[in-house]
């Protein structure tokens, strides 16, 4: 068997890992198989491409991919160690960005190399350098726009640049005329392969993702994750076929599928458009109303919240990005079992975009050993509330604003919300009174059922679990 055939193989398994990799990660309790699966597969797809390396016999020999991939390893296990929950959604947005650069360095590396291919031979040997020219035209618009749509996601994300939405004229023409102008480029690349055209539509790709994202508002930034995630696949599918590499392929197709269903799915739950979303027309312009008259809101303290929950038969607990950023989890599954050792019926609700990553608030709490059966969905949890004694609002704001149901000119009007007004008492645990990630402020926060328990979560819920004591 030569390497090649061997390698072939190799990317058949590492393929199948990677498939079970994904099934794994969609439940909480194979999610560690599922990170056993991938690295796998990551392992298996490193050590046959090194092997292949080598029998190409390039001069360097193993020596290269060896120092690469130890660079890159230390690099991951450092940034791993030192990142905070609060910092993984900026951290797989910069993540996005190096697949798309990876993918345009491909792609023009795809053109030198044949140098636009000889217009010279055979009708297939031509029809073949047309299909090469479009792959490596197509890869560099997909890997660019992943590539600055990306790092702007990450600007946004770590609030180095503002979240609110970037509303130039006329934007949805400024996009759609883009893409007009890529598919025109793309036929006269096919017909013609000058350098200069790549050049443009390199140029081209780099603007309109930077656009595309900067379009978009803060609050819808876990949904642009997810699409940024899905671009960052057909980029590396790109790569694939021009470097013909089956595994490439294969996952770039699972990353990309995947990322664009749950870019669909995230829309759904938020009332948003998908085709919107991949226009960029997605992030209306959240107008601060901070200043408007809500009304008084009523303060508490933590003994006084003991109180209320020594004496509630059911809790219902909602947390949001304010519990990631006090890194309030531990203290929060204490006070859960506290609670459940009291005999209350004790439970969390989730919001599909809490947080600012997918699945964001599920990590924590598995992270904090909260069992499975307790954690609900938003539409699970919903129907609930009315029943419940007392609903605890833990750093979330935008996924508990009852703008969105009942107010039609909020920015986020008709974005499925966790209802907790309708419990018999609400307590918001919160820093200040500001807006949220959105800019909106919440009128929950006035609501004769509400009280604001004020200060950093983790020490809040540490108080009232030692009231409970």
């Amino acid at each position: 068997m030569t390497p090649a055939t061997i390698a072939t193989g190799a990317y058949l398994v590492a393929a199948l890992l990677f498939i079970l990799s994904l099934a794994g990660l969609s439940k909480h309790e194979t999610a560690r198989n599922g990170v056993w699966y991938g690295l796998a597969g990551m392992a298996i797809s490193i050590s046959a491409t090194t092997a292949l390396v080598v029998d190409t016999g390039l001069g360097y020999g193993i020596a290269l991919p060896i120092v690469a991939v130890l660079i890159g390893a230390v690099i991951g296990l450092w940034r791993a160690k030192v990142v905070e929950m609060t910092g993984m959604p900026e951290l797989i947005a910069l993540l996005h960005s190096f697949v798309g650069l990876a993918a345009v360095l491909v792609s023009w590396n795809g053109y030198l190399e044949n140098r636009g291919g000889s217009r010279a031979g055979n009708g297939e040997a031509i029809a073949l350098l047309h299909i090469h020219d479009a792959e490596v035209f197509v890869g560099v618009f997909i890997g660019a726009v992943t590539f600055t749509g990306s790092i702007v996601a990450f600007l946004k994300l770590s609030a180095r640049i503002k979240s609110t939405p970037l509303m130039l004229p006329g934007k949805n023409i400024i996009n759609v005329g883009a893409l007009i102008v890529f598919v025109g480029l793309t036929i006269w690349f096919v017909l013609d392969p000058q350098v200069w055209l790549l050049g443009t539509v390199t140029a081209l790709a780099l603007t309109l993702g930077w656009h595309l994202v900067a379009s978009i508002g803060g609050g819808d930034m876990p949904v642009v994750v997810s699409m940024l995630n899905s671009y960052s696949g057909w980029a590396a599918a790109a790569s694939g076929f021009l470097l013909n590499n089956d595994l490439l392929i294969i996952t770039g197709a699972l990353v990309g599928a995947s990322g664009a269903y749950l870019s669909y799915i995230m829309c759904q739950a938020m009332n948003r458009s998908f085709l919107s979303v991949i226009a960029g027309g997605f992030g209306i312009t959240a107008k601060a109303n901070e200043d408007e008259d809500h009304g008084e809101h009523r303060e508490i303290q933590a003994i006084e919240v003991a109180e209320l929950l020594a004496n509630a038969s059911s809790v219902v607990i909602t947390p949001g990005y304010g519990m990631a950023v006090a890194q309030a989890q531990h203290p929060v599954a204490e006070l859960v079992r506290k609670l459940r050792e009291k005999g209350v019926h004790v439970r969390f609700g989730i919001h599909p975009v809490a947080g600012r990553l997918p699945g964001h608030m599920n990590v924590l709490l598995a992270e904090a050993k909260i069992p499975y059966d307790i954690v609900l969905e938003m539409d699970e949890i919903n129907g609930d509330l009315a029943e419940t004694d007392v609903v605890l609002v833990i750093g979330a704001n935008d996924t508990v604003n009852p703008s969105a149901a009942e107010d039609p000119g909020s920015p986020i009007a008709g974005m499925p919300v966790l209802r907790v007004w309708d419990a018999k008492e609400v307590i918001v645990f919160k820093r200040s009174m500001a807006a949220g990630y959105a800019g909106v402020q919440n009128p929950l926060f006035f609501r004769d059922n509400s009280q604001m328990l004020f200060g950093d979560a983790k020490n809040k819920v540490a108080e009232v679990i030692a009231a409970l004591n």
